[in-house]
């Protein structure tokens, strides 16, 4: 009997010893969790970047409207840092309008106003010229331009010709005869002003059909500021990765698009309408076999990046 009584002891002290060190364990996961969750929230809350960058279509430039600082990722993931001054970078600190209204290139109101999280801080211009895929083209060609790569300034007209900003810049100017295009002498140059009426050009002569050929396909769990979402067609489309995120627990990543749309229309960052708790930020373990968007839906093998 006291034999019994001793065993009986025994698996109760076992039995208290391992549930207390299962509740210490967990205890302690979820203090690291807390800590974690506390250091991604320090770290997209309170750290303001006071980066200044250069967007040439603005005569100065406030980092307190900046992408980067207004906008955190969902708690529990932290903005992918990017290198100073690259693309992405440059992406991260576009300035937002403090007008979050969708404007159209006559100064109408665009017709949905639904589909808009933020609205960035750049012209539209005055012709149904800047849509979706010169929304595109306009954000890499300007970053490059503002870091003097005038020699990676290049897009492709419809009919497949290439057309440089170098070559532009250098006092050309590409005219068409029939199907082909012959560069004529002209007074265009490295000015902005002059830049501006290159991309003009541009939207006149490339879409969706040409840039799609121009961009090499990308995994979608490598996915970076700065890539594309884009169907070649007439019609098609194309929005641009601003950001990107992860969740260093789950392996994560979160990304926000931006767009331009038919007809021409301010450059916004898009709503995730199957999300409105992560909005304005898309979760790829979310994408199964497509991304919806407000107004258009792509494939997991529609994303693209540009060829240095």
């Amino acid at each position: 009997m006291l034999l019994v009584r001793c065993i009986s002891y025994i698996l109760v002290a076992i039995f208290l010893f391992s549930c207390q060190t299962l509740a210490e364990e967990r205890k302690a996961e979820s203090n690291i969790q807390e800590e974690y969750t506390e250091i991604a929230i320090v770290q997209t809350s309170l750290e303001k970047d006071t980066t200044i960058y250069h967007y040439a279509w603005k005569s100065d430039y406030d980092f307190s409207v900046s992408l980067i600082n207004n906008i955190n990722p969902p708690q529990g993931y932290v903005r992918i840092k990017a290198l100073k001054k690259s693309f992405s970078a440059w992406l991260q600190h576009l300035p937002l309008n403090s007008d979050n209204t969708v404007y159209l290139h006559d100064g109408n109101k665009k017709y949905n106003q639904s589909a808009q999280f933020k609205v960035l801080d750049i012209d539209i211009g005055k012709r149904d010229l800047q849509q979706c895929a010169d929304a595109v083209m306009r954000l890499r060609s300007e970053y490059l331009y503002s870091s003097n790569q005038f020699d990676k300034i290049h897009f492709n007209y419809t009919n497949g010709v290439n057309i440089s900003f170098l070559k532009w810049s250098n006092g050309y100017y590409p005219s068409l005869k029939g199907n082909k295009v012959v560069w004529v002498s002209s007074s265009n140059n490295k000015s902005y002003k002059s830049f501006k009426k290159y991309m003009v050009n541009i939207f006149m002569y490339a879409g969706t059909a040409s840039l799609e050929k121009e961009l090499k396909s990308i995994p979608l769990l490598d996915i970076e500021s700065g890539d594309v979402f884009i169907k070649g067609g007439f019609p098609g489309h194309a929005v641009t990765v601003l950001d990107v995120a992860k969740n260093s627990i789950t392996g994560d990543k979160v990304f926000m698009i931006a767009q331009s749309y038919m007809p021409a229309q301010s450059i916004h960052i898009l709503q995730n309408p199957k999300n409105s708790n992560f909005s304005p930020w898309y979760s790829l373990k979310e994408i199964t076999t497509e991304l919806v968007t407000p107004e258009w839906t792509f494939y997991p093998n529609q994303l693209k990046r540009f060829i240095e």
